[in-house]
């Protein structure tokens, strides 16, 4: 049953990168647009992103409940020794959910909503940054449970070039997924036009973020190139993200927003698959050469089969309802939003 854990534990990650990140992506958009077509490209973005947006959350709920119930060493090593960018995260959701509560839906419209906005988009930015800041860090090799100071302990075990890399590749591929989200929400032919160009800008800004990202693992002599490239099915996987890529530039200006979302979200599930399955089940690489392995550091076994037919179960509840909740949005008339 630690199978059936695992597999929700990937999908639940999977599901907050992609759902998630088109959502922190569409505050990193309004970030980078003119502030002529702000209004206009906030209007069609929360339209395109209703209704991951009332649900994206929950796949880091069940991410954290699954690693705290099933995997507890592994949660309280990565709680402890990342405090500091977790709490960064953390508040960075908070400030983000409640400053465009109070961007949309204050009673009184003032110079506050000026506020708002500014605190929403760069919550947007910062609250990914440090998501990717966790990702490395946990498999970067600098966490060290020998440490015997404050900023060895807590500080150098994420605070690094790669870390920073992959922080920054990470707010590029929310940016990507909320370019791509957002095309065909609109039925101007100018406003589809600029949300292209968005996208096709946004294709060169995550091969950049991403080059970088090999820079830094380099640098650091993290080998991130062998856990890529170093097996068959990480070829395999990186060679079809490539060329789905190919397919989707060259179709980028059909109406097709369906099959483009598919390819987004194709591209970043064959990514995450290249950079974690060499050393699955190793989620967390520590100094020295130790390692946190889901298999070897999981819980009691009854707690394992419990948790497993709980999502089990759960997940006959959480899904119908979540595509009814897509359902619904998606039959909304134009111009009506929740946002």
């Amino acid at each position: 049953m630690v199978y059936v854990v695992i597999a929700f534990l990937w999908t639940a990650i999977l599901l907050y990168v992609l759902l998630g990140g088109a959502d922190f992506g569409a505050g990193i958009i309004e970030l980078f647009t003119s502030k002529p077509n702000r209004a206009r490209a906030r209007k069609t973005m929360y339209e395109a992103i209703g209704p991951i947006w009332e649900a994206n959350h929950m796949w880091l709920i069940i991410a954290i409940v699954i690693l705290f119930v099933g995997f507890p060493k592994i949660y309280t090593t990565v709680s402890v020794y990342l405090h500091i960018p977790l709490v960064c995260m953390l508040l960075g959701i908070i400030a983000r959910g409640t400053a465009f509560v109070f961007r949309n839906y204050d009673a009184v419209k003032d110079n506050m909503q000026k506020v708002y906005t500014s605190i929403f988009i760069y919550s947007s930015l910062v609250t990914p940054f440090f998501l990717g800041i966790i990702a490395a860090s946990s498999v970067s090799g600098q966490i060290d449970l020998q440490a015997g100071d404050f900023l060895s302990a807590y500080v150098w075990s994420w605070l690094s070039c790669f870390s920073v890399a992959v922080g920054l590749f990470t707010v590029s591929i929310c940016g990507y997924l909320a370019a791509i989200f957002i095309i065909g929400q609109t039925d101007n032919e100018a406003d589809k036009a600029l949300f292209i160009r968005k996208a096709k800008r946004c294709v060169f800004v995550v091969m950049f973020a991403g080059a970088l990202v090999f820079i830094a693992a380099y640098a650091e002599d993290i080998p991130l190139g062998e856990w890529i490239f170093g097996h068959v099915l990480g070829m395999i996987a990186i060679t079809t993200a490539s060329i789905s890529l190919i397919i989707m530039w060259f179709t980028i200006e059909k109406d097709k927003p369906a099959i483009l979302r598919l390819l987004a979200g194709f591209q970043v599930t064959m990514i995450l698959f290249a950079a974690t399955y060499t050393h699955f089940p190793n989620i967390v690489l520590l100094k020295h050469g130790e390692e946190l392995s889901l298999l070897a550091h999981q819980g009691q076994a009854k707690t394992i089969d419990s948790l497993a037919y709980a999502l089990l179960i759960g997940s006959l509840f959480i899904l119908p309802a979540l595509f009814y909740l897509i359902y619904v949005f998606q039959k909304k008339k134009p111009g009506i939003t929740e946002h």
